[in-house]
């Protein structure tokens, strides 16, 4: 059967790359976590002593330090040059200054060349805040995922305070609500959803509900390519 790239958007903790990889597991696809590869870049910035605006010096390193992901017993792994980044990428130095580091224009334009590529054979699962609309625009399944600013306060403070990231949950709002207002009011590709996508409301949603709605989704797709192609060749 075909493979198809699906495209899973929406802001900060909507719980896009939960659901984006237990979907690649159930259909064997590849999942591409785009929001790791701008938090890459970020730790690489911190790390470096480059400036967040520094928009030269952060291409610099996108083309000095690699960033590859690796599938382990313990889920999926993010490298940068060989260094396995997975966890210092979700610092809150990190998570403070990702949304200036991604809105440089050429950051972007290097990183979803790189995204692009991954997906030229199909079979991609891949989440972002502009997958839909500016990555994969002819994606066969665009889905954009939302939740109340409560909703999703609490779940990256859950998930924070099990990784034992010191975290507090009022600061965690007002950071989440300027996340968004970043990532949708940037110049270069801003957050929004595609014309095409099916919009999906988490809040009170389990994550095994919000699955089952998308993998729905995903099977009608497939039927439907398979009775074109059927038509097609009859």
């Amino acid at each position: 059967m075909k493979k198809i790239n699906i495209a899973i958007d929406g802001p900060a903790s909507s719980g896009k790359s939960t659901v984006a990889k237990i979907i690649a597991k159930d259909l064997g696809y590849i999942y591409t976590d785009t929001g790791a590869m701008y938090r890459s870049i970020t730790y690489l910035a911190v790390k470096h002593q480059v400036a967040f605006d520094d928009e030269a010096g952060l291409v610099a390193l996108i083309e000095k330090y690699p960033i590859t992901f690796r599938q382990t017993t313990s889920g999926q792994a993010v490298f940068c040059d060989g260094e396995e980044v997975t966890q210092a990428i979700r610092n809150n130095e990190v998570t403070h200054n990702v949304s200036e580091v991604s809105a440089h224009e050429e950051v972007r334009k290097r990183l979803v060349a790189q995204q692009q590529k991954i997906a030229e054979a199909g079979g991609v699962v891949m989440d972002g805040r502009d997958i839909g609309t500016q990555v994969l625009p002819n994606a066969e399944v665009k889905i954009f995922l939302v939740a109340s600013v409560d909703e999703r306060a609490e779940r990256r403070y859950k998930e924070n305070i099990a990784k034992g990231i010191a975290t507090d949950l009022a600061t965690l709002k007002e950071e989440i609500k300027q996340r968004d207002y970043l990532d949708s009011h940037r110049e270069v590709s801003p957050l929004k959803q595609a014309a095409d996508a099916t919009l999906i409301d988490t809040t009170g949603m389990s994550i095994q509900d919000v699955v089952a709605a998308i993998e729905t989704i995903v099977a009608a797709t497939l039927k439907d390519d398979s009775v074109r192609k059927a038509e097609k060749e009859a």
